[in-house]
């Protein structure tokens, strides 16, 4: 994969872009990159770092220049409590509270009445 066009810091063997970590390297073809929603599971950083022939120093740059420009997302506590009062999501024990069900209020209607959605390319 190419280096996304944003970069913000570009070292011997690590980039910061736009996606988040990339090896400058293109002939890996993005094996090692990390998206930025990974940037912050450290089991993930430390097994990269742990490749053979991978630059520590300039890895762990990488790393530490990435989370300040990232920032590790707040738990989607907020959002959960938001469907709940508005109804959208079963507030029922036996549900997972990071993946909320979705419910489909279809029950009694005709499906010719209800409103059309479509997806557009």
């Amino acid at each position: 994969m190419a280096l996304h066009r944003d970069i913000f810091w570009i070292g011997r063997q690590w980039a910061v872009t736009g996606a988040g970590i990339q090896a400058v390297d293109q002939r890996l073809r993005g094996v090692l990159d990390i998206d930025i929603a990974r940037l912050w599971d450290d089991a993930l950083i430390q097994g990269r770092r742990a490749k053979a022939g991978v630059n520590v120093e300039d890895f762990d740059k990488a790393v530490t220049l990435a989370r300040d420009r990232y920032p590790q997302m707040p738990v989607a506590e907020p959002l959960i409590a938001q469907l709940k009062a508005l109804g959208v999501i079963d507030p029922s024990p036996d549900t997972s509270p990071i993946v909320p069900a979705m419910q489909l209020r279809a029950e009694g209607r005709l499906a010719r009445f209800l409103p059309q959605w479509r997806v557009r390319r």
